[in-house]
């Protein structure tokens, strides 16, 4: 007999100072799909939406890209994130996990260009695919 394997999905942010990249991964935690990016016009609003989002992807719990500096110190947008966090996680009531973010931008960016994507015009689009870099990095961190 094949046992399945339950589990649930999870909602990936990448949170900037202007825009909220928004990825959400499948129930089986196998696949991550770029969903869409929150512009950003104040805390109370912003959590709102991701609340909204985590009700519609019936999502578990929220993975949150941390940025580091390239020798693995937090700096002061590291800080601004956990202080969302902080408040996405009262207001969700759902566990916040954190993964490293360093050069999901980078990685976003290049795998949309390999696409045929104009980037500088498609930030939105960029700030979704790092959102789903930083899921796909937490899911694969996990599965070891």
């Amino acid at each position: 007999m094949v046992e399945l394997i339950s589990m649930s999905r999870l909602l990936a942010l990448d949170v900037g100072d202007k825009r909220i990249g928004v990825a959400v991964s499948d129930a089986t935690g196998m696949l991550v799909t770029p969903v869409e990016t929150v512009h950003r016009k104040n805390s109370k609003l912003d959590i709102a939406r991701i609340c909204k989002l985590v009700d519609e992807h019936e999502a578990s719990a929220i993975v949150v890209g941390l940025p580091k500096n390239m020798d693995g110190t937090e700096g002061e947008q590291a800080a601004k994130v956990k202080s969302f966090a902080k408040k996405l996680t009262r207001e969700t009531r759902l566990e916040v996990h954190f993964e490293d973010e360093r050069l999901s931008t980078f990685t976003a960016t290049e795998r949309l260009v390999e696409r045929g994507i104009d980037t500088g015009r498609n930030r939105d689009l960029v700030d979704m695919e790092a959102a789903a870099v930083i899921l796909q990095s937490y899911l694969e961190r996990q599965s070891k």
